[in-house]
This record gives C-alpha cells, structure tokens and sequence, in this order.
C-alpha cells in the first residue's frame, strides 16, 4: 500500500447543513481509522483546513474514499501521493524488577 495526503480546503462560512452533517463525518472517519484506510486526520485551528493520511492502492482509491464523506460537497481537495510518513511505534515501557 502507498500513503496520500489530502489537503482539504472547507468552507469560510458553512451553510446549517455543513454542521448537521460533521457528526455523520466523525463516523466515517473512526471506519476508516479502525479499516486502516486512514492513519491521520487534523483540523486546523480555523476549521479551514483538514489534512488527512490514507493508506491505499491507488490516487482513485483514495478518491473514492473521500467521495463518500458526508462532507464532500464542502470540500476542495487536492491529493498527493507521500514518499513516506514519519510515526513513532507504539512500545510498551520497559518494566524493572527492582
């Protein structure tokens, strides 16, 4: 699998439905996050702007992806496949018997 980068633009002002729809939105991401077709999504400080990292096989892939989102129609978005993501391994700590 190879990683993209969706650089998403969202609305300066959001029509009511835009908010109606973000609870439907979180729910799709937690599918994706627990499928492991997504590995990181944030949110900037102005909710302007969503970056996301999507595991997948293909740019259309992982357009599809997004495609569904309940949010899609709000959304500008340019993809770009990665060269790689740095991410720290989850390791359990060391434990001393002492």
């Amino acid at each position: 699998m190879v990683q993209f980068m969706a650089d998403i633009t969202l609305p300066d002002n959001p029509a009511p439905e835009f908010f109606a729809l973000i609870p439907l939105q979180r729910l799709q991401v937690g599918i994706l996050f627990k499928s492991g077709r997504l590995s990181s999504y944030a949110l900037s400080l102005d909710r302007k702007k969503l970056w996301a990292v999507f595991n997948g096989n293909s740019l259309d892939e992982i357009q599809n992806i997004i495609d569904i989102f309940p949010l899609r129609a709000f959304m500008q978005v340019t993809i770009q496949e990665l060269a790689f993501v740095e991410e720290p391994i989850f390791q359990f700590p060391t434990f001393s018997l002492n």
